[in-house]
């Protein structure tokens, strides 16, 4: 009972969305109809400055720290934190608040990894930095960075890696349009404006 309703709580929070909240704290435009259309802190730098990204970027983070670092405190098992980390993912990239039209869920992934540990995050912040430095694209530095993950659970705590081998599976399938694009060479630059 208990894991059911942390699942729910992770949803409905993961629903919540930073860049739809952001376009009416800064009065920017929809993010869902310019630049990538995606709601995310990448697209909203793109369409609506630095502020409105890192609003975006804090939030989706910490949406989903806050259910998943209670959830740790509680002792539940990592298997089951990892269905909980999903849930919050889900709920990002279909929220219900939305009509289920959602975004990618890197920034929701990250937060439901940070309560695994500092450590991780700086780990995947600096793979993210160094990959979107070298080649200016945002969706290659997360799909990079989610695919070095588990490894780093891996060396750093050995029992989430299952669970972190879920999400990352979630987060790389979402991103599949993302990768064909970049292989076409048609993926935007994290500058770049792109229509629809």
């Amino acid at each position: 009972m208990m894991l059911f309703v942390l699942i729910t709580v992770s949803y409905l929070m993961g629903s919540l969305s930073g860049a739809r909240i952001a376009q009416r704290i800064f009065q920017t435009g929809d993010p869902t109809k310019l630049g990538s259309g995606n709601p995310g802190a990448t697209n909203m730098y793109r369409v609506s400055g630095w502020k409105a990204a890192l609003f975006t970027l804090l939030f989706d983070i910490f949406k989903a720290v806050i259910p998943l670092w209670g959830s740790y405190f509680l002792h539940i098992q990592p298997i089951e934190l990892g269905f909980i980390a999903i849930a919050c993912c889900l709920g990002h990239i279909f929220p219900i608040y939305y009509k289920f039209k959602g975004g990618k869920a890197v920034a929701t992934a990250f937060g439901a990894l940070l309560p695994i540990g500092l450590e991780l995050g700086g780990l995947l912040i600096l793979t993210w930095a160094i990959i979107a430095y070298k080649f200016k694209y945002s969706s290659l530095a997360s799909i990079v960075a989610v695919s070095l993950a588990p490894l780093y659970v891996y060396w750093l705590k050995p029992k989430y890696t299952f669970a972190v081998i879920m999400l990352t599976i979630l987060i790389l399938i979402r991103h599949l349009p993302n990768i064909k694009r970049l292989l076409a060479g048609q993926e935007p630059k994290i500058h770049e404006r792109r229509k629809g």
